[in-house]
């Protein structure tokens, strides 16, 4: 029996037949590094009302027109806008309120003048240095976000600066893939318990733990459903708990050709089984199997640790990003 080895590009093909794992709603604060699992478009502008970029003068621009430090324009000082509140007064003809910057404009207002470019004459008056433009200096209503525009796509990875929009948009909850659930199960007589001394021919279970912390670095929840000896009962029944509880299954050892080589006849006993790939033209890490079984991706991996953490690395790590829906990263990552 020899190994019908696949390119990398065929085993990517093959990994193409899964698709991301189902969605779920959350709170905004538990999506950090969680992945959008359909488009946010905007319920209202942002910030949703026009405000002061500086710390100044809200008034007329045209009352500023021609005016320099040699020819002041002076302007009564009308009143004040208060933080957090809508203005209660409104800027007439040769008026200017004074405003903080985020403090929203006042209504009718077009412009603000810098405190940098005004002097006082006395408590309602003040001198205006310099000429400013209609919009100066101004936040529009829809000047970050305007209502109905996408602002986030499907696929995208949230950052924090993600979450903060969002916070200011109003999203209490959002719709993300869920994070895709791996079941590990580490075969062969010779892998002990890692709190166990080996004895001459056995080896501690490293596999178990090194692809559990690999799936937590790429997102995904591993479930480690412990060793399991080289006997082919035992190993179809922990493949059948894994199937029943996660999402996809990896299996490290026994995907070789050998006598004690289970992993290929044992996935081949499922029904509606179906070997993708059965050999990768890598090394290390040639003798891997990729399997469909109830519509779930199981892996067998090779024993050696560095080689199953080699065919990790290369062809894992972008279907998990597949199966999380993180479709930026699968595209960087397969050929």
């Amino acid at each position: 029996m020899f190994l019908k080895v696949k390119s990398s590009i065929e085993v990517f093909e093959a990994l193409k037949r899964f698709g991301p794992v189902a969605d779920e709603d959350i709170f905004l604060d538990q999506a950090q590094g969680r992945v959008l699992s359909q488009d946010l478009v905007a319920s209202e502008d942002l910030p949703g009302f026009a405000r002061s970029a500086r710390d100044g003068y809200a008034v007329k621009a045209k009352d500023t027109f021609g005016a320099s430090e040699n020819m002041p324009a002076m302007l009564e000082v009308a009143g004040e806008t208060m933080m957090g509140q809508a203005p209660a007064v409104e800027v007439h003809k040769g008026q200017a309120i004074k405003i903080a910057t985020g403090g929203m404009l006042p209504q009718g207002a077009d412009a603000i003048v810098m405190v940098e470019y005004t002097h006082d004459l006395d408590e309602k008056t003040i001198e205006v240095l310099r000429a400013v433009s209609p919009q100066e200096h101004v936040v529009a209503t829809d000047d970050d976000v305007h209502k109905g525009a996408r602002i986030l796509k499907k696929g995208n990875h949230l950052r924090p600066q993600d979450l903060g929009l969002l916070a200011g948009l109003g999203f209490e909850k959002i719709r993300v893939y869920a994070k895709p659930k791996v079941a590990i199960i580490s075969t062969g007589d010779e892998v002990i318990p890692l709190n166990q001394k080996p004895k001459p021919g056995q080896i501690r279970d490293i596999n178990t733990y090194a692809l559990a912390g690999f799936c937590e670095q790429c997102g995904a929840i591993p479930l480690k459903l412990g060793l399991c000896p080289d006997h082919f009962g035992a190993l179809q029944t922990r493949i059948a708990e894994g199937l029943a509880k996660a999402d996809m299954v990896w299996i490290s050892g026994g995907s070789s050709i050998g006598t004690r080589d289970l992993t290929l006849q044992v996935m081949e006993s499922f029904q509606e089984a179906e070997v993708l790939v059965h050999g990768i033209a890598i090394s290390p890490g040639k003798p891997t199997i990729v399997a469909r079984i109830h519509s779930k991706a199981v892996i067998g991996l090779p024993g050696h640790p560095v080689s199953a953490m080699v065919v990790a690395e290369v062809f894992l790590a972008p279907f998990l990003a597949r199966l999380g829906g993180w479709a930026d990263q699968w595209l960087s990552r397969h050929p």
